[in-house]
């Protein structure tokens, strides 16, 4: 059946992927990933130490191609390499250098550690990270120790965008458990607001407009109207004068007579 095919090939991919991290031990490997090209197979992988993973003259990268040439017969793999450009925004590498810390140092410094990593992420540029190791550290009884700063959604839809990552440290007190979730600074929150500032309004001064052609005409109709009403009170002023002068002539001529 072809269901069959689909999980016999993605159990032969996570084998491959489980192998191929074994064999090259802790270099910063991100991820692994295949792909079905017309030449064979080609494996990717991401890392933050590409120079680890190629060896000297790229001695590491023959060795590993004839092995899983061998193991999974695979016709012509071809190994390419990725640099991971930020290893600080990890959680793959991140944990891997936990572990690789305590493996070294010994569970005495787990503090120490992890308030140190914690510390490059949040300077890497990250929204929030979280840091839990658990096991036997610093007692003989086992317990957690939860590291955090920052912002980190644990539900939603948000929540899936936060990368998480799980590994182990073998120390003479038993296995220690680290579990790394990073929120990255590239994420989009939905309560996320941005305000917008007010356009600044500016005034223009508004320019006189120049008379109308037809408004001319009316003034000059107003100045004739006054000054023929001021014609018609002189020529009566100038009437009853003469009637004035008339009746005190006729006065006088009466007094002579």
């Amino acid at each position: 059946m072809i269901e069959r095919t689909f999980v016999a090939q993605r159990t032969r991919e996570y084998y491959i992927r489980k192998f191929v991290e074994k064999s090259l031990g802790n270099v910063g490997i991100s991820t692994i990933s295949l792909k079905k090209i017309p030449l064979g197979e080609k494996i990717v992988i991401h890392t933050s130490r590409p120079s680890l993973i190629v060896g000297s003259k790229g001695a590491n990268i023959r060795s590993l191609t004839k092995t899983l040439k061998e193991k999974f017969n695979l016709e012509n793999p071809q190994i390419e390499i990725s640099e991971v450009v930020n290893p600080f925004l990890n959680a793959n590498i991140v944990a891997e250098r936990i572990v690789s810390s305590l493996e070294r140092f010994g569970s005495a410094r787990f503090k120490g550690i992890g308030h140190k990593m914690m510390e490059n992420v949040m300077n890497a540029g990250a929204l929030g990270i979280e840091i839990i190791i658990s096991g036997k550290i610093p007692g003989a009884r086992a317990k957690s120790w939860r590291f955090y700063t920052g912002y980190l959604k644990k539900c939603g839809d948000v929540a899936l965008s936060v990368r998480a990552a799980k590994k182990s440290a073998l120390l003479k007190s038993g296995i220690i458990g680290v579990k790394v979730a990073i929120m990255p600074p590239d994420i989009v929150l939905p309560d996320k607001i941005k305000l917008l500032e007010e356009p600044e309004q500016i005034i223009a001064p508004v320019e006189k407009e120049a008379p109308a052609a037809k408004a001319a005409p009316a003034k000059k109709k107003r100045s004739t109207k006054k000054s023929a009403k001021s014609k018609d009170e002189t020529e009566v002023k100038a009437a009853e004068t003469e009637k004035t002068e008339t009746v005190t002539e006729t006065a006088t001529e009466a007094g002579d007579a």
